[in-house]
């Protein structure tokens, strides 16, 4: 998006930001230039386990966490997030407004990697479509890939090995205690079958010749992440998971049973000591599941002609609420339940939070790449979309306007900030059903592609998403009215308030200065009120009472009864005390509803001025220049451009006639 405020558009020439990208390669490079090595399993004995020894004995569940707090580790300055907030940090890049649900999916890490029995469960994600699943295991994924190139990731394994075991494995029972005394650590796995084989066959039982190689995790290459994604559930074979007999190879080897003559390309070896991703999990025959939630819980398979293969990894998995809902409706599955972490991931309900992820998505999208969008476009169009989300309040004086408000961290008279947490405790299901951001995304592009111009104001968004709802093969009648009256509820409570606020900034140059006058003679007044004392009129020099009706006048834009006047004045006092003790002005930026007050408050007394200017059918020299000056503004300061800024002055225009 060109020249919008929320696209934070890239600055200089082409050759400067391609100058700029190649030295971000070569730092990149710098940082992740990772150390190779290969040897003996007694050089690694000697050489690289003294140092290292509890780092190469994590679990693939260790190592997760050790990413994740990698991810989030303080600066050089020492300041960091804390270690839970910290392991947040890898998803936070991509993931917005879902706080809770990653806050528990870095809990069961970190449960799992204290060696609960957190970690013998499986991880399920389950959440309404486009809310995150996915991103979250993309983002785990390249976590491993990254943190794997660097010195703290270092992770070794048997050369060759399908299963990319530890080294470690190659000790012998009778000698892991001597191991565990001298190092510290425990080894927890067992050998595989091909580790077995090539042992005894090549190295005549001699572990200490065993080749050992540093192992960098990828996807692509299939090193310690895996991803099964099923298709038909009634054709999908087992071996996709655990693989099968090479007939190819039989022949060869003369034996079904030889190791050599097994296919290792099942999902679970490609994802051993790292992670595996199963996409849409409850499509799966249950079989599958049986076999996933064993390989979780005892960390082995069974398969045929080989006895119990120990595998460590861990098992991330996700699916949709119809297929969740399906199974839980099938008695037999209770026990495969209990052996899952169920996480909820919603969409997010905070409209601030779910604008930053349309930012993100059009952003990353070419038909948006010259197009201006206004300042509130995606805003608005995120305000919808939380309607869609929530249950309607049943308590008196709350509504969804309110509650939107609410759950965007604003201020609402009679509604404390503690309210938030129990509004969502009475209402779990909120953000499980609704638009999702692909549909609003979706829709904004199909209004670009018709549209000649380079340019999308809020109200032909509303426009677009009024369009795509219609003709929406997939929603009744009912269902279309409610969204559509969404649309009108989000132009009327919120759209009509923002652009009035912009065009009235835009109209008063001195605005700021104006504000914070008044905002400083409230103070005065309360101040005096609340002391039962007189101020001094800076007119006349006398002394009078405080001005009660100047206060009062304040406070009723912001709806401020008259009962509730008292706390609302002293909260404001209290506040400026706190700014004033710390050495700090306080400002409009002190206190949100304040500012709203003032400015409620100045667009009032120039209604009549802001009337003339914009509604002049012939304006005359002055008022042309006037309306020359709003536009300037609005395209120099509050992120619009000349479309979008002469729409914003009509609408405003429409918006006073009709009061």
């Amino acid at each position: 998006m060109s020249d919008s405020p929320m696209a934070n558009p890239q600055r200089g020439s082409a050759s400067q930001r391609g100058e700029s990208f190649v030295e971000s390669l070569s730092a990149y490079s710098r940082f992740h230039r990772a150390q190779h090595w290969s040897g003996t399993f007694g050089e690694f004995l000697r050489t690289v386990i003294p140092n290292n020894s509890r780092q190469l004995a994590r679990t693939s569940h260790e190592y997760l966490w050790d990413m994740l707090n990698w991810y989030g580790r303080p600066d050089a300055n020492g300041n960091g997030p804390g270690e839970t907030a910290g392991a947040k940090e890898l998803f936070k890049r991509e993931l917005y407004g879902i706080d809770e649900p990653l806050g528990r999916v870095v809990d069961y890490f970190k449960a799992s990697a204290a060696g609960s029995d957190v970690g013998r469960r499986l991880l399920l994600l389950l959440g309404p479509p486009s809310g995150g699943k996915s991103t979250m295991a993309i983002l785990l994924k390249r976590g491993l890939e990254e943190y794997s190139l660097t010195d703290e990731g270092a992770m070794y394994a048997l050369q060759g090995s399908p299963m990319h075991e530890s080294p470690l494995n190659l000790i012998p029972a009778s000698l892991r205690a001597e191991f565990r005394d001298t190092y510290g650590v425990e080894i927890r796995g067992e050998l595989s079958p091909w580790a077995r084989d090539r042992l005894e066959r090549e190295f005549e039982g001699d572990f200490l010749r065993m080749p050992v190689e540093r192992v960098f995790l990828s996807e692509a290459s299939r090193v310690g992440v895996g991803t099964y994604a099923p298709h038909d559930p009634t054709t999908a074979d087992l071996a996709d998971l655990v693989g099968s007999v090479d007939l190819s190879k039989v022949a060869q080897f003369g034996d079904e049973g030889d190791p050599r003559a097994w296919s290792w390309s099942g999902a679970v070896y490609a994802a051993s000591r790292g992670v595996l991703e199963m996409i849409e999990i409850l499509k799966v025959k249950r079989e599958f599941l049986y076999l996933l939630l064993t390989l979780t819980q005892e960390k082995n398979v069974k398969v045929s002609r080989f006895p119990l293969i120990y595998l460590d990894e861990t098992i991330l998995a996700h699916t949709n609420l119809a297929e969740f809902h399906k199974f839980l409706q099938e008695k037999e599955n209770e026990a495969l339940l209990d052996r899952m972490v169920i996480v909820r991931v919603p969409y997010t309900l905070s409209y601030n939070e779910e604008a930053r992820i349309y930012t993100k998505l059009v952003s990353a999208a070419p038909a948006f790449r010259d197009v201006h969008l206004d300042p509130h476009a995606l805003r608005l169009a995120s305000v919808f979309a939380v309607l869609t989300r929530l249950i309607k309040p049943e308590r008196e004086g709350l509504d969804l306007s309110k509650k939107v408000r609410l759950y965007a961290g604003e201020a609402v008279e009679g509604f404390a900030e503690s309210e938030v947490t129990r509004l969502r405790s009475e209402a779990p299901e909120e953000g499980l059903t609704g638009v999702s951001p692909r549909f609003i995304v979706n829709s904004i592009s199909n209004a670009i592609t018709r549209s000649d111009k380079k340019s999308l104001t809020s109200m032909e968004v509303l426009l677009a998403l009024k369009d795509s709802i219609e003709n929406d093969a997939r929603m009744d009648a009912k269902a279309k009215k409610l969204w559509i009256d969404y649309l009108v509820l989000a132009r009327k409570d919120f759209y009509n308030r923002w652009v009035k606020e912009d065009v009235h900034r835009a109209l008063f140059a001195s605005f700021e200065d104006e504000a914070q006058q008044l905002l400083d003679k409230y103070l005065d007044e309360v101040e005096a009120s609340l002391d039962h004392r007189e101020v001094t009129d800076p007119i006349t020099g006398e002394s009078r009472p405080a001005d009660e009706r100047f206060l009062r006048s304040v406070e009723d834009k912001i709806k401020v009864s008259d009962s509730g006047k008292l706390t609302f004045r002293q909260e404001v006092v209290r506040k400026a005390m706190v700014a004033y003790k710390a050495h700090e002005k306080f400002t409009l930026n002190s206190h949100s509803r304040m500012r709203e007050a003032i400015e409620q408050y100045l667009f009032e007394e120039r209604r009549d001025v802001l009337r003339l200017v914009t509604s002049a059918a012939r304006p005359d020299d002055e008022a042309r220049k006037k309306i020359s000056a709003v536009q300037e503004r609005l395209t120099g300061e509050y992120g619009y451009d000349e479309h979008s800024a002469k729409e914003a002055l009509s609408y405003v225009t429409t918006l006073l006639a009709q009061e």
